[in-house]
Formats: structure tokens, sequence, C-alpha cells
């Protein structure tokens, strides 16, 4: 029988896991090690290793992992990048690439991957979209200790599902450098035929440009006030017990530290940026570059076939503020997947991928030269690759395909999933409502009129199919992700496309069913960092 409720929010963890059990903690993490299903039917993770993000630090040793195993080693580091037309800037990445360099497992593979921090700040890594354990989330405070620099971190989970995902930092505002990478999931009974396939990585640049950083960009947005995300470091580290996660009998606390968010570099804000597709106001930040691959429009990739050859393109905004609209001159696209899991083929001209989403499609190349434009949208900067199928020159920088105005997808709610992921039809037990609130003048940005408060949780029971609905209440669009879980864009029989994230347009709402079968601390935020960082993100919690 279903229960129509809204989840009420509780003031400490105690309240929530009950004594004894801090965030994280190791009951928790028992519960999280349990067999059997998660996320809607999809098998769970091993039992994995890692730092336990608790007071009382549970042990380090592995337990046997599942075959196959894929190893990896991924380096964290300052280095130099070049964006094309001998544009150089020091920057952060993983392993002196701009992308990082894709992990690709196959589904059912186990991921052991070494994190080794040479940046000169703590950092962790965040498997976006990825129906994981919960202490290999990666978000500092929440579900591990920070990695501090020179330190490594384990991360080992299953990649249960096939599909496109990618991995970046949930530090502060460290995803607008250069530190980010595709995690690609292949299907060993994968249905598509195609001849090529092209990952396509968006992003909006600023780092290093005449001495900007992220942080200073922060700083100028918020007027000098600190950031209340994960930023904001806890008071110690939870191994000792202190931080966020420490349950002393106090309660966790978090002491103001130095703030590293100083003006340095020039201004970098923006005004009037506004696009009709998303609602009114498109962004705040006026960034001096747009990527694909990391290319500018003038030094672009260029992507080379024959006439008539399908292509599946893999199409990830890894930006820090920007959507995207995104076409391919001379050519309709055919969408198969939104955030990894098929759906209905649909035909478009052009999409609007907004920051975190993902949208897998397939083209014919035609015969000659044409340009991938991803134009950010409102802003009137543009991104470009080249698609090469014959003899030609390269696009203009400048390149405007007809398509970018034709029929353009912005909301996945057009998409039905396909038949294999549609999640079964049931009445939602638990209703949890969340608004979005704050504005652009004082970027107070934060869930229900608050900022991010660690201890404020919104819990649910494990096995409830959970109805949440996200009123936008504020004046500009957001990007919503659902850590740990995919939901079911709901209508009336719960059956829309399968997210983690998706665009929730300014006075309007996201109504979207998940099934509670992954325990833990699950952030849900907007990913706009920005808006993540100054306070727009909450936590769902609930145990095995």
């Amino acid at each position: 029988m279903r229960t129509d409720r809204t989840s009420q929010t509780s003031p400490t963890r105690r309240a929530v896991l009950g004594a004894g059990i801090a965030a994280a903690g190791s009951g928790l993490l028992a519960a999280c090690s349990h067999a059997g299903s998660q996320d809607g039917g999809h098998p769970g993770a091993p039992a994995s290793a890692g730092s336990a993000p608790n007071g009382r630090e549970a042990g380090r040793a592995h337990p046997t992992p599942a075959e196959p195993l894929r190893k990896h080693t991924l380096r964290a580091t300052p280095s130099p990048v070049e964006l094309g037309a001998g544009r150089t800037f020091r920057s952060w990445t993983y392993e002196g690439l701009l992308p990082g360099r894709e992990v690709r497992v196959t589904a059912g593979d186990t991921v052991a991957l070494t994190l080794a921090n040479h940046l000169p700040e703590a950092t962790t890594v965040h498997w976006h979209g990825i129906a994981l354990r919960n202490d290999m989330d990666g978000v500092p405070g929440v579900t591990q200790r920070p990695v501090e620099p020179g330190e490594t971190f384990d991360y080992r989970f299953t990649a249960t599902h096939p599909g496109t995902y990618w991995f970046h930092p949930h530090m502060g505002v460290q995803i607008d450098r250069g530190l980010y990478a595709p995690l690609i999931v292949d299907d060993p009974k994968e249905p598509l035929g195609y001849d090529h396939e092209w990952i396509v990585l968006l992003d909006d640049w600023i780092d290093g440009v005449d001495g900007s950083t992220p942080d200073d960009v922060l700083y100028q947005l918020r007027k000098g006030k600190p950031p209340v995300g994960h930023g904001n470091r806890p008071e110690g580290p939870v191994g000792a017990g202190g931080g966020a996660l420490a349950d002393d009998g106090k309660g966790p606390g978090r002491a103001p530290s130095p703030s590293p968010y100083r003006r340095k570099g020039p201004k970098r804000l923006m005004a009037g940026a506004t696009s009709k597709l998303l609602g009114g106001h498109a962004g705040h930040i006026a960034y001096p570059y747009y990527l694909i691959n990391g290319r500018t429009a003038d030094d672009p990739t260029q992507f080379t076939a024959k006439p008539g050859d399908r292509i599946r393109l893999r199409i990830i905004n890894a930006g820090g503020e920007s959507a995207f609209r995104v076409a391919l001159g001379g050519h309709r696209m055919t969408i198969t997947h939104s955030d990894g899991f098929p759906v209905q083929p649909y035909k478009t001209d052009a999409l609007v991928i907004g920051m975190a989403e993902r949208y897998d499609v397939l083209i014919t190349a035609q015969s000659g030269v044409f340009p991938l434009v991803a134009l950010a949208e409102g802003k009137g900067g543009r991104a470009m690759a080249v698609l090469r199928t014959g003899a030609g020159a390269v696009p203009k920088p400048s390149a405007h395909p007809a398509e970018l105005d034709r029929e353009v997808l912005v909301s996945a709610r057009r998409l039905g999933p396909d038949e294999s992921v549609a999640m079964p039809r049931r009445r939602y037990d638990r209703l949890l409502r969340v608004k979005l609130t704050g504005g652009m003048k004082e970027y107070d940005w934060g869930i229900d009129h608050e900022p991010y408060n660690p201890d404020t949780l919104h819990k649910v029971e494990r096995g409830e199919r959970v109805r949440l609905v996200v009123i936008n209440a504020t004046h500009m669009w957001h990007p919503v992700h659902l850590h740990g879980h995919t939901f079911s864009l709901a209508g009336v029989d719960s059956n829309g496309a399968r997210k983690d994230t998706s665009i929730v347009l300014p006075h309007n709402k996201l109504v979207a069913d998940f099934d509670a079968g992954n325990p833990g601390l699950w952030m849900l935020h907007c990913h706009n960092i920005y808006h993540s960082e100054s306070g727009m993100m909450t936590t769902l919690a609930y145990q095995g």
C-alpha cells in the first residue's frame, strides 16, 4: 500500500543512522557490502577496500575481488595543457592529459584504480553515473576522507551496467580544471551496429588563462564569501576523530579555515547570457575558450571515416557552468542512450546537453567535411570538431550548421526507455520533495532556503520506490544529479527515460522515480559546480 509522505530532514546523522553509526561508518558500510541488487535490479558491487570514512577507521584489507579485474593507476598532477593553436596553460590533469585517458571495461568487470595525488591540495574521484557501493563514491567528508597531497587511495567497484560514464573530483571547484576523463562500460552483447565510435568531451575552459583559476572565479561570484560545499574543509582528518564524519557525541563540526578563494586573475563574470531553450539566464562566467576533446575551434580534433559509415558518438558535457547545443552539419542524429541507459531511438537535428549529462547518438556519414559544433548555449562561444570523409578545407571556427536552429532536444522527457531498462511499473512508497532556492545577485544557492549542511539528511528506506520532486524556485536552470542511482523521468506510470542528471528549467520541476536498492549517503545536487559549492546540494540516507 502506498503511503504519500514527504521525507523529513534530520539535524544530525545520529538521529537517522542510529547511535554509534557515523555517516558511512562501519555499520552502514557493512550494509552496503551485502550481496543482492542495487539501483533497480542491477547486481551490487563486491565488498571493496579503501580508507573507511569514520573516526574509528575500518581495516584496509582487500577482500577477494570479482573477476575479471581491471587495474589502473591514476596520477593527479599539475601539468601544462595545450588547447590548440599554440595556446598552453598550467592546470591540473590526470596523467598530464586533457582529457584524461579513458578507462574502458566490460560490464561485470571489477575496476581497481589507485589514485595517486600529486596535487598541492587534497582531492577525490567521483565515478559519475555508476551505481557502486557508497564508500567508493568519492565525496569528501561524506563517503571518504579527502586524499591528501602525497597520498594514494584505492577505488574498487564492479561496473554493473554498460554505458557512457565519466569521472572527476568532488572537491571544491576542481572539476573546472583539467581533471576529468571518460569511463566507458562496454556491453558484451552490444545490440547496436556501427563502424566507428568516438568519445566527444565538451568543456568550458578558464584555468590558467591570464592567471585565472576556478577558485578565483568562485570568489568573484560570491563576492568573497567562503564556499559552503565540499571545498570547505572539515576541521580535521576524519581518521583522527575530527571532521564532518566524526561522531564524538557532540555532533560533527566544521571549523572555518583560511579561504584559498582570493582574487588573483581578471574579472570573469558576464551579464546578459540568456537562452530561450534554457528558460532565461544561461550562466554567469565568461569563459575564454570552449573545447571538444581538449581542442579549440581554430585547431580542432578531426575524425575520419568513409561515406556511408555508421558512427557512434558518446557525448559528455564535462563543463563547469555551460550547457552546450550540439549538432553535426549536414547530418541528423539518432539518440540511442541518455546517461548510459538505452532509449527508444529518437531522431533530432540537435540536442542540448547540461553539465554532466551524456548522450550517445548514431549518425551515417555523408561525403565531405563537416563541423561538429557545440554552441555554448546563451553565451555566444563555441567548440568544434570535424568529421572528414573526403577532401576539403577545415570549417571556420565560426561555423554554425543550420541543424543548430532546427529541431532541438532540450529535455530527455521526450525520450522513452528501451524495454530492457524500463523501471517496473509500481506506485511509489515515499514522496521526497526538495526546492532549489537562492539567486544570482547574492549567489546564495541552496536547498529549501538553506545552504548545504552535511548533517541535514533526507531519509528513505531500503526497498522503497521513491518519487523525487525537485522544484526549481529560482530564475535559472539547474542540472540536477543524484549519486548512486538512476531515476526514471516520471509520468503517470513512472516509465520515462533512465537518467542520473537532468535539466530543470526555471520555475519548473523534475519528477523522477528511483528504487532505494543501494544503501548509503548519497548526494543530490546541482551540477553547476559553482552552484553546488555555494550550497545547492543535500544528502539522501538509508541503511540496508
